[in-house]
């Protein structure tokens, strides 16, 4: 065998090791995202800003893995740079494994967002800080030891195993195994990688021969260096695709649910952009692109003025089209751009640092400067502007610094026409409202109608209870638990006259606390602090109440499995966010908790309307479960009493009274299949209306 052939080989060899740990350090990076923040969102309420919360973190961690390989490859030696990280390999190794210990759930005082940061950065920070700093330093490796190669395919090939993470994980891994099996399994993944990641350092460990290839590759890049307007032009870029990233997540979830798949979708859609700019020139056409996102920002635009009435189906792929297309245009940009080998890792560490911005805007400026959520308009607004800036700056532009006026003034006229629907549906979020706060939980907003005295609670566009404003009318159970509502008939006639505990999860405006008796305790389990300040603030249920009311604030879950068993004669389930679903309080393990806290002739009412999906089937899933009786009770709307269409189901261990049965608008037996809900596995689509 020639020399040669021999060099030929141990190259081949070189490339398909860096391949083979590249794309692992890939799939594990994506994978443990939403395995993690699926583990702990149970902990925090199910809400949307869990997700929110973790993208923040693991993007604030990108940018410092990124931040740590362009320090490492520029200011250390190869042989430095493989003993300091296979060092901290084997450190991170000993920590595993990522299983986050009960420890650290939270209690009602706790900042949630802080929680979460210090949950995230105990289990899995230094193994995901590792991983992220794999792909650009790695390929840095592998340009030194093959001067000449682009390792951009590299890149490309990286974000391909993140994909496969992340259509993997809700379709394989999430229904195959518990989250505890699954942060096992993914333990024993980084080990395997640790060992690849430590073989390709080995190389560096031959100081003259990596010396020589050092050389060779300086002296092949003769590109230019970045001016500090491309480095903010790519950090710019990033940051908007990050923006839209999450704030799409957020826009879907608010009126879904909040669960891996989607998370996983616009992430998806996110990566897939990378692996088609990246992967070479012809998947991307400025032109093309420009006009196709403009186009979908009209529907994007049309669709959010639309709201709930608009199909979920259709809203979810308006929103997904225009993350799409946004990410194309931004992407795309950066691949075109993007500077020689020389200057890769701090190219790369502009990339994540605008994924780090677009992360701390969305996930922890944002609640706190905002009434509404307005990071979609923002994100959108700032996506309309990259395409005039970009073209400001091509040369081989038209409209180069400012040529064409009249071209640029048809710009400025487009951009305003779709900045007005912009505006137009953030005033229309905030509306005519008394008080408007937003927290960790979403957004709440108190309406009053003078003409019509009444004032109504809303979570996004969700009316969440409605108080009559005149003395006559005030004490009146109104919205979704009218008299002849299921919850109304339960409350008027299981055990009248006698002493009951009553617990409601989900305060609302305290609407159910009418219906109590001297005789009665009505304890309410609220995760949100603000839901209560206005409950307390604008609406007098809670007040004028006969019963004795008390108020536990945390997550009903967490507090249940904390307090001794209740004996709770009626057990109200209530607690949507939005319009969406509140899975983790509709699974097995929920079910037991409830039953737990159920004396035996106790009803447990679940509150089933939802606009997009039939959440029937799994309660009586949930009722088979439990060895209980269900039926479907439904409300009918009726103005003069305030009182709106509705659906409730009741379950018990012992058939239901038939005076309850009688002080129904409709009562029904359900006749669908049962679908039982698990911590580990919900499937939506199932439920879709």
């Amino acid at each position: 065998m020639s020399a040669d052939s021999t060099t030929t080989d141990r190259g081949r060899g070189v490339l398909l090791l860096f391949a083979v740990t590249i794309f692992g350090s890939a799939f594990l990076l994506f994978q443990v995202q939403p395995l993690i923040s699926r583990f702990i969102l149970p902990w925090f309420g199910g809400s949307p800003a869990v997700w929110s919360t973790c993208m923040l973190f693991f993007q604030v961690v990108l940018f410092a893995g990124y931040l740590y390989a362009h320090l490492t490859s520029t200011k250390l030696s190869p042989r430095w740079q493989a003993i300091v990280h296979a060092c901290l390999l084997l450190g991170a190794a000993m920590l595993l494994p990522i299983t986050p210990d009960a420890s650290w759930k939270p209690d009602p005082a706790a900042n949630p967002s802080l929680r979460i940061i210090l949950l995230l950065g105990a289990c899995v920070g230094l193994p995901y800080f590792l991983l992220s700093s794999t792909g650009p330093l790695l390929q840095r490796w592998f340009s030194l030891q093959a001067p000449g190669v682009s390792p951009y395919r590299l890149y490309s090939l990286s974000n391909i195993g993140s994909l496969l993470a992340l259509v993997t994980y809700p379709f394989v891994v999430e229904p195959a195994f518990a989250s505890p099996v699954q942060a096992e399994i993914w333990s024993w993944g980084f080990r395997a990688f640790a060992v690849f990641c430590i073989v390709c350092s080995i190389g560096l460990l031959r100081r003259s021969t990596i010396a020589t290839q050092s050389v060779a590759v300086t002296e092949a890049d003769d590109s230019p260096a970045p001016t500090w307007g491309d480095r903010l032009m790519w950090c710019g870029l990033a940051a908007v695709a990050s923006v839209m990233l999450l704030a799409t997540t957020n826009q879907v979830c608010l009126d879904v649910a909040t669960v891996p798949f989607l998370w996983i979708l616009p992430l998806t859609i996110y990566l897939l952009s990378f692996i088609l700019c990246f992967d070479g020139d012809r998947w991307y056409s400025r032109k093309t692109y420009a006009a196709l996102f403009f186009v979908t920002l009209i529907a994007v635009i049309n669709t959010l003025l639309g709201g709930v009435q608009v199909s979920i189906i259709l809203q979810v792929m308006v929103y997904l089209a225009g993350l799409f297309f946004c990410c194309m245009v931004c992407h795309g940009e950066l691949a075109a751009q993007k500077p020689g080998p020389r200057h890769l890792t701090s190219f790369y560490l502009l990339l994540s640092a605008g994924g780090a911005v677009g992360g701390l805007f969305v996930g922890l400026i944002a609640p706190y400067v905002f009434d509404s959520y307005w990071e979609m308009h923002i994100g959108l607004f700032a996506c309309m502007l990259v395409m005039p800036a970009i073209y400001y700056r091509d040369k081989t532009s038209m409209l180069y610094h400012g040529d064409s006026r009249p071209a640029w003034v048809m710009i400025g006229v487009v951009v305003c026409m779709l900045s007005v629907g912009l505006l137009r549906h953030a005033r229309h979020l905030v509306g005519e409202s008394i008080a408007v706060t937003r927290n960790f939980y979403g957004v709440m907003r108190v309406q009053e109608d003078a003409e019509l005295a009444k004032r109504g609670l809303y979570h996004g566009a969700i009316l969440h209870g409605m108080q009559f404003l005149d003395d006559d009318r005030r004490t009146i159970p109104t919205t979704y638990y009218g008299t002849q509502s299921g919850v109304g008939a339960v409350m008027q006639h299981h055990r009248p006259g006698e002493e009951r505990r009553i617990g409601v999860v989900g305060l609302g405006v305290g609407t159910l606390a009418t219906y109590g008796t001297p005789q009665d305790v009505v304890r309410y389990y609220e995760i949100n602090p603000e839901v209560v300040r206005l409950a307390e603030d604008y609406f007098t249920y809670l007040p004028d109440s006969q019963a004795k009311t008390e108020v536990v604030l945390g997550d009903a879950r967490l507090s249940l499995e904390h307090e001794d068993n209740q004996q709770y004669d009626v057990l109200v389930l209530d607690a949507f966010s939005g319009d969406a679903i509140p899975t983790h309080l509709l699974t097995r393990e929920a079910g037991d908790l409830y039953a737990q806290h159920l004396r035996d002739d106790g009803i447990l009412c679940v509150h089933v309307s939802n606009i997009h999906f039939d959440l029937r089937p799994v309660v009586q899933g949930l009722a088979e479960h439990l060895g209980m009786y269900s039926a479907n009770v439904e409300g009918k709307s009726n103005e003069e009493q305030g009182t709106q269409h509705c659906h409730w189901m009741l379950l018990s261990r012992q058939p239901i009274d038939e005076q309850i049965i009688l002080a129904t608008d409709a009562f029904n037996e359900l006749e669908d299949g049962p679908i039982l809900w698990t911590d580990y596995w919900s499937n939506l689509l199932a439920v879709l209306r």
